[in-house]
């Protein structure tokens, strides 16, 4: 692979990677199966494409994050107060948000010129300042990079502080949490709050990457954050939150070079990635069942050998 197509998969990675810690806390932190993120991931890319056009690209970044929490919200309102099954409240959100999202945009598909993007402030700041590190990929490289640890840091440093305690304590054991007067309700709205608001939030970056914001840009999403978190943990393990969250943005950034080799070795299609990312996270969730056959085809092969 060229050095583009190398550092055009790192600022992919680590923009993914900020999906990616959204997933990881719903579905790793707070074991809650979230299926907004589909919808949360278009509101943020809709959210910033939309207010971009307004020549306000760092406000649409900002709004999209607090859309995103805004999506959780309504997740964890149904979940929490309605008494709606995790996996049926995030349905509803999901459908919900594609007609908000198509409202947002107004079409289908929106542009966003070069002048409004995030991007473009950033680069024309190290073009006068006389930085270039990256060549054309400076300021995409630069600020994915430093939002992706920004958003690491304030993660890390929110599940060390007592409030973080107890959402991890939800996550871990929801009946004990509700025995210490913890108000589980509470704990379960702000994680998946927060969580969709990285959601939107990478949404929000890969609009203004792009150029443009679709409505079916989200379709699939849901699998390739799951990839990301699954092989994140398959490579650096499961020891606690701090590693969770720095290993689900190595396993977006392995992800996408795992994509990007599969276009350009030019064995596949392109419309067979998302199979290729499905068989992935399968076999990803299955090793636990491939450990458990083959420590049973050992014990009954010791067995029969001692016999």
């Amino acid at each position: 692979m060229s050095l583009n197509v190398i550092l055009g998969g790192l600022e992919l990675g680590f923009i993914y990677g900020i999906m990616a810690l959204g997933l990881y806390i719903s579905f790793r932190i707070m074991n809650v199966p979230d299926l907004t993120t589909e919808g949360s991931f278009t509101l943020g890319l809709a959210v910033s494409a939309v207010v971009a056009n307004e020549n306000h690209s760092w406000l649409g970044i900002l709004l999209a994050f607090l859309a995103g929490c805004c999506a959780g919200f309504v997740t964890g309102f149904l979940q929490t107060k309605m008494r709606i099954h995790p996996i049926l409240a995030g349905i509803i959100s999901m459908c919900g948000l594609y007609s908000v999202n198509l409202m947002i945009l107004g079409s289908p598909n929106v542009n966003i010129p070069k002048n409004s993007r995030v991007f473009t402030s950033v680069d024309n700041l190290f073009d006068n300042i006389g930085l270039d590190i990256f060549g054309r990929h400076n300021a995409k490289m630069i600020l994915s990079f430093v939002a992706v640890v920004v958003c690491v840091l304030v993660m890390i440093w929110f599940f060390r502080t007592h409030f973080g305690l107890c959402l991890r304590a939800t996550g871990n054991n929801e009946d004990m949490v509700r025995a210490s007067s913890i108000n589980v309700d509470v704990s379960k709205i702000v994680a998946l709050m927060l969580a969709n608001g990285l959601i939107a939030l990478s949404g929000s970056f890969i609009a203004q990457y792009q150029g443009y914001a679709d409505i079916s840009s989200g379709n699939g999403i849901l699998v390739v954050g799951l990839a990301s978190v699954i092989i994140g943990e398959a490579i650096m393990g499961k020891r606690g939150v701090t590693l969770g969250l720095i290993s689900a943005i190595v396993g977006s950034v392995i992800y996408r070079f795992i994509i990007t080799w599969v276009i350009n070795s030019g064995i596949f299609t392109a419309q067979v990635i998302r199979l290729i990312t499905a068989i992935i996270v399968a076999v990803a969730l299955s090793i636990p069942a491939f450990k458990y056959y083959i420590a049973r085809f050992k014990i009954k092969h010791g067995g029969g050998r001692n016999a």
